[in-house]
């Protein structure tokens, strides 16, 4: 039986009891006031990391060039990670329009391209962003206004999943990004949020100065360093991000294997957050909205197993152990499923929650085993 409750316990508290804590707790808090707008907006360093995004960066400059904003006040950087294709080219025929190009000699991935970056700063607060993500018009703005409020280190934007579901075998990702959205709002309304998105936030530049070893998440890493100098970081609903789904799981599947590593690995680097003692609510949020829940991906094996035990003399558990395989084997339809295929809400569901289990479960083993893997592999998204 205690083969069964363990991942079901974990995943009823991370999935739905903490959100309710989190809930209860903000409701006692007093609303936010909205501040108005500086009279004077500091400067922005706008850093934009690519590897071979030709077909993309230049959709991307575009839209950072149309951001609403000071152009006087705001600096693109663009860090190519030693990129083979034309990005390079591309973004230098935008020097007349004020971008810079940053190139690396040798592939470093993403943490070391940001790393790279920070000796051509010249912002007060760094803005962070992928090179096919599209942020709003509209969006900059209320980011980069909350830290007229000192207690804030880091901002971080509103993720919001697009595409075409009638094209993808993905759309179960759009459903989990606006949950996690939702999550951070209300730790927003308690303090603090625990991991800013990397689509779209930003940071002090004396926090993002710190260094971060290239095999660490620094979007992860920048709220965890905002925490240890006393700051807070923040979600702010308003800066919306437009993050095209990948048309397939397998990308999907790929790209949480990678991220999961890192951030147990960023995770174990800043372990000391996890200590209740000195970190009070942080760590109690640390620990429900980052550990708990990838225990569950740990433990999950353990539940067909007992299932399977429980079967031998329990007709209720013989028929959840069917129910379990039954989603399997759907949800593996899913995943073998040649990318762009349409497929039944009912499958794409049961294929995304099975590839995030397989993917954190291989996650867990890589970095029990140490597997750090710097080296960025972007995730190609249609747009």
């Amino acid at each position: 039986m205690l083969l069964v409750l363990l991942p079901i316990g974990l995943m009823g508290y991370a999935y739905v009891g903490y959100p309710l804590l989190l809930r209860l707790i903000g409701s006692r808090r007093p609303p936010v006031v909205p501040r108005p707008d500086p009279a004077e907006w500091p400067r922005v360093s706008i850093v934009v990391p690519a590897y071979n995004e030709a077909r993309a960066i230049q959709r991307t400059i575009e839209s950072l060039l149309a951001l609403d904003y000071p152009a006087d006040r705001r600096q693109i950087l663009v860090v190519s990670d030693a990129s083979t294709d034309a990005t390079d080219t591309v973004v230098r025929s935008y020097a007349d329009r004020g971008v810079e190009l940053l190139r690396l000699p040798e592939r470093g991935g993403k943490t070391a391209a940001e790393n790279a970056a920070l000796a051509h700063l010249t912002g007060q607060i760094v803005v962070n962003t992928d090179a096919t993500i599209r942020i709003l018009p509209p969006s900059l703005k209320p980011l980069i206004s909350v830290f007229q409020d000192p207690t804030v280190g880091v901002a971080s934007g509103r993720d919001v999943s697009v595409g075409n579901i009638a094209d993808e075998a993905n759309d179960g990702e759009s459903g989990y990004v606006g949950y996690e959205m939702n999550v951070r709002s209300l730790e927003t309304r308690v303090g603090s949020i625990v991991g800013a998105s990397g689509c779209f936030y930003a940071i002090r530049l004396e926090i993002h100065e710190r260094l971060v070893p290239a095999a660490l998440s620094r979007d992860f890493a920048s709220a965890l360093t905002a925490r240890e100098q006393g700051l807070r970081a923040v979600s702010v609903d308003e800066a919306i991000c437009l993050v095209p789904r990948t048309p397939s799981l397998r990308r999907e599947y790929r790209r949480k294997i990678r991220t999961m590593a890192r951030g147990l690995e960023t995770l174990w680097f800043k372990r000391h957050l996890l200590n209740p003692v000195r970190y009070r609510s942080f760590a109690w949020m640390l620990w429900s909205h980052k550990l708990v829940r990838w225990l569950v991906f740990l433990t999950a094996p353990l539940a067909p197993l007992g299932l399977a035990l429980l079967s031998l003399h329990s007709t209720v558990a013989f028929i959840l152990l069917i129910a379990v395989g039954v989603g399997s084997a759907l949800g593996m339809v899913a995943l073998l499923a040649p990318e762009g295929t349409h497929l039944p809400r009912l499958v794409s569901t049961c294929g995304f929650i099975l590839a995030s289990h397989i993917a954190g479960f291989i996650a867990w083993t890589k970095a029990l085993r140490g597997e750090l893997n710097p080296i960025w592999e972007p995730t190609r998204r249609p747009f």
